[in-house]
């Protein structure tokens, strides 16, 4: 079988290293697409191949229609928006992601940008600690139980509210469940948010439910820029100068966010995942889970149906 790893920015060379040896261990070829420029080069390389890797490359309809021999395709990654998940139903291809490789990295960068913004984005003024403050967690997932395991190392009261995760699984987990999402928004001084973009999330963090934080709440966003309402969070840090928003993903409206100075930041681009561990851990999973589908059939972290 022809493994495709095709990415615009390429996986580092130690993670090439283990998902070739994944890969040619199993006894399948191995194929690099790496920094190509145009979708065309995407197009053509895709023709012969089975199996496909993938960072933050598109994969849509046209890439699907061009891969006559391609069974299966897995997002070295947790999110996978990337990919046209009907489309690739309609091909009878299987879509993967791998969960849970990315988680800690993105949940220390929550913890990175948080610190900064206790201590007023590192303005020469006094700030404030973390130790004793209550962290509401939005969706406990991977990256969720990560962000949970690092706060209580800051020494704060975690709580959490995930509507497919049963109480008592967070509450074994050590962290306080609660009953609902305007009760974690009531309850804590800084929410971080772990929720997918879905019909049901998008736009869902808005002026009402972000209003129900305490005075001096922190948003912390290292999920999906879809799930925020931006003209109605612009609105409440308009009316609310005791609220401070940091994001890992850019608003659309980041030059407007950019005017409450001392209580936004954003990351010039998604940077979650962006560490030499993450970037192999995810590019050495696909590969396995590809040597999985191919030896059993297994599709344990299928994403399309």
């Amino acid at each position: 079988m022809k493994v495709l790893v095709a990415t615009e920015k390429p996986f580092a060379a130690a993670a090439v290293e283990g998902i070739r040896k994944e890969v040619e261990g199993a006894g399948n070829e191995l194929v690099l697409l790496e920094k190509y420029t145009e979708k065309a080069q995407l197009l053509e390389a895709v023709k012969d191949a089975d199996a496909l890797i993938i960072r933050s490359d598109k994969v849509d309809a046209a890439v699907l229609d061009a891969a006559k021999q391609l069974k299966i395709v897995v997002r070295a990654g947790a999110g996978f928006d990337n990919i046209d998940l009907a489309a690739a139903t309609a091909h009878g291809v299987v879509a993967e992601n791998t969960p849970g490789q990315n988680s800690n990295a993105v949940a220390e960068l929550v913890f990175g940008m948080l610190v900064m913004a206790v201590r007023g984005f590192y303005n020469g003024k006094s700030g404030s600690e973390l130790l004793g403050k209550k962290l509401g967690i939005l969706a406990f997932g991977n990256v969720g139980r990560n962000v949970a395991r690092i706060a209580k190392g800051f020494g704060m009261d975690v709580y959490a509210y995930d509507a497919y995760c049963p109480a008592e699984v967070i509450e074994a987990a050590g962290v306080h469940a609660v009953e609902n999402q305007d009760a974690l928004f009531e309850k804590c001084d800084v929410v971080s948010l772990h929720i997918p973009a879905t019909p049901e999330t998008r736009e869902s963090i808005n002026y009402a439910l972000v209003n129900k934080m305490r005075k001096g709440g922190i948003l912390v966003n290292t999920a999906r820029k879809e799930v925020i309402n931006e003209p109605e969070l612009l609105k409440l840090m308009a009316e609310r100068d005791d609220l401070k928003f940091v994001t890992d993903i850019m608003p659309d409206a980041h030059d407007e966010f950019q005017k409450f100075e001392g209580r936004y930041f954003s990351t010039p681009k998604k940077m979650g995942a962006q560490t030499a561990e993450a970037n192999i851990n995810a590019g050495i999973a696909a590969a396995r889970q590809i040597n999985a589908y191919f030896k059993d059939g297994d599709t344990r972290f299928q994403v399309n149906k």
